[in-house]
């Protein structure tokens, strides 16, 4: 039995094996990369720079905007990196690094993503409580809470996971360090106590997204009795982005992680890894401000302001 220790370096899913498939792999990921920089960093700037987007539902789009940019910082520039140089490698505590920063950033963003539901429920449902509720205080707590639960689920994941000896080489079916493929690498004996942490962050996940369900119903419940036309397209438009948003995250990591195993191959799981770690943070701005006038107009400042 060869305990983990004994390596140094894990050997990640190559997305190609000729220079050209490489080379197409980088441009493509290098295209996305700096397309989600700008996206995100826009949101950030726009939101801190103007006063009146100082409120409590922008206040956590900007911080999804900086954990979206941590996800896609994970795992796209080592990819990229390891195409330019034609290598699998990564090293050791690079890998637990990765493993650790990748469950920290995506699961803060579904604990904020549920701390939003709540914001966007009060805001239809209870608006005469809104200032009392979504206070500054109350809405730094919140935020502090979802990031605290994703270090937290993070740090027992990822202590635990690379603390098990591995009997199954160092070869990751994944194109980075994910904590599920690292456990395929374990000892059949010995992962019986990561899998028990995984069924607890699953129930917690689970739990998370039948409170954002039953918002959302009471929410359109309220909302589908507006008199006004005016009125519910206002609600629709505040609350639609933050449903696309959840549906797009759950949606790919449904697939991901919970398909047949008889439909698992590795090119599917690759792609399926792209589209819940590359794709979301990417398009998320784009979604959220597709429909938002306010974040428009205040895009379009900062726009003019930096070309002035």
């Amino acid at each position: 039995m060869s305990n983990s220790s004994s390596f140094n370096e894990f050997l990640l899913l190559a997305f190609a094996d000729t220079r050209e498939l490489q080379l197409l792999h980088i441009s493509l990921f290098l295209g996305i990369y700096l397309a989600a920089l700008l996206d995100n960093s826009l949101i950030i700037t726009a939101i801190a720079c103007n006063h009146h987007l100082h409120t409590p539902m922008y206040f956590f789009l900007l911080n999804l905007s900086v954990l979206d940019l941590g996800t896609i910082s994970t795992t796209v520039p080592k990819s990229m990196a390891n195409s330019l140089w034609d290598t699998r490698a990564i090293s050791y505590s690079g890998c637990a690094a990765q493993g650790f920063l990748f469950v920290f950033l995506l699961g803060g963003e579904f604990s904020l993503l549920t701390v939003m539901a709540y914001d966007r429920y009060v805001a239809v449902c209870r608006p005469l409580h809104y200032g009392t509720l979504m206070g500054s205080r109350a809405c730094v707590k919140m935020a502090a809470a979802a990031w605290a639960s994703g270090f937290l689920n993070a740090l027992l994941h990822t202590a635990n996971t690379f603390s098990l000896p591995l009997c199954q080489g160092n070869t990751v079916d994944q194109f980075f360090c994910e904590i599920p493929h690292i456990l395929k690498l374990s000892c059949s004996d010995s992962y019986f106590r990561e899998v028990g942490l995984l069924v607890v962050s699953a129930c917690v996940i689970f739990g998370c997204f039948v409170f954002i369900v039953l918002s959302y119903m009471q929410i359109f419940s309220v909302v589908l009795k507006i008199p006004s036309v005016q009125g519910r397209h206002k609600a629709f438009s505040m609350c639609l982005p933050h449903l696309a948003v959840v549906s797009l995250f759950v949606s790919t990591a449904f697939f991901a992680y919970v398909k047949p195993p008889t439909v698992s191959s590795p090119s599917l799981d690759l792609a399926l890894a792209v589209l819940y770690s590359v794709v979301p943070p990417t398009i998320n701005p784009l979604i959220y401000s597709m429909k938002n006038k306010e974040l428009k107009n205040a895009l379009r400042k900062l726009v003019q302001w930096q070309h002035q």
